[in-house]
């Protein structure tokens, strides 16, 4: 699949990136509870149309990142297309094009961990809170 960049941020482009969003989330992010997540998902749009570059995987919206400043914001893969190797697509792009060598990381989320880790990146420092003053 290829990979290319979003140019035009509709509202239908962002709905479809937060169900890939939501979807992703449940598969991986098993220490959030479903009110969690649903207090997280309204500001995801806004989190998706603020990232300086936006990439996703072409056709159907099935995997996406957001990048700025040399830190990966965000990647995102639906749960039926994990394993295929979207994920080292989006981040090589990422390190190629938008030379990313930075991204956050929850610890409570093993298989990022173990994906990043994969793909070369080392923990540099931790935080007790995430951006948005959470526990993880």
């Amino acid at each position: 699949m290829k990979i290319m960049e979003v140019q035009e941020r509709t509202p239908m482009l962002i709905e479809q990136l937060l169900a890939v969003w939501e979807d992703s989330v449940r598969a991986t992010h098993l220490f959030l509870s479903d009110e969690e997540i649903s207090s997280i998902k309204p500001y995801v749009p806004q989190a998706i149309e603020g990232v300086a570059r936006l990439y996703m995987a072409t056709g159907q919206p099935v995997a996406f990142m957001g990048t700025e400043n040399g830190s990966l914001e965000m990647l995102f893969i639906a749960s039926a297309e994990r394993g295929k190797g979207l994920g080292k697509q989006l981040l090589e792009r990422a390190e190629r094009d938008e030379k990313v060598e930075r991204v956050t990381v929850n610890e409570q989320n093993p298989q990022a961990i173990g994906f990043y880790e994969h793909m070369g990146f080392s923990v540099y420092k931790r935080t007790d809170l995430d951006e948005q003053g959470n526990l993880y």
